[in-house]
């Protein structure tokens, strides 16, 4: 993809979720695909897009790719995920290249 993500006219800015297993979403890890699903159908009533879900190892159990309308939706929908209990949720703003290169710009 290139360019911002646009969605209904709007420009999209990217993030990066870290989420963490809590004890309660360990014990219930087996179902962490269904509890994705649900968040993916969740996203557009905050404004946001769900690109990818990822499984990882390492400090972060889960890792999401995500699109929102501004910083606000984007919190509103982290603190939404982490609200259930499952996971602990980390959050980054991610720049497309188009974005840093107006970045640099600037300089």
């Amino acid at each position: 993809m290139h360019g911002p993500p646009v969605a209904k006219g709007i420009i999209m800015s990217t993030y990066i979720g870290f989420a963490k297993f809590t004890d309660q979403g360990l014990r219930t890890v087996k179902d962490t695909t269904r509890r994705a699903d649900a968040v993916r159908d969740a996203a557009g009533k905050y404004g946001v897009r769900v690109r990818e879900i990822l499984w990882v190892q390492g400090d972060t159990d889960v890792l999401t790719l995500f699109e929102a309308d501004d910083d606000l939706a984007a919190s509103a929908f982290t603190l939404a995920v982490a609200s259930a209990g499952n996971v602990r949720f980390q959050t980054q703003r991610a720049f497309t290249r188009e974005e840093m290169d107006a970045i640099l710009q600037k300089l």
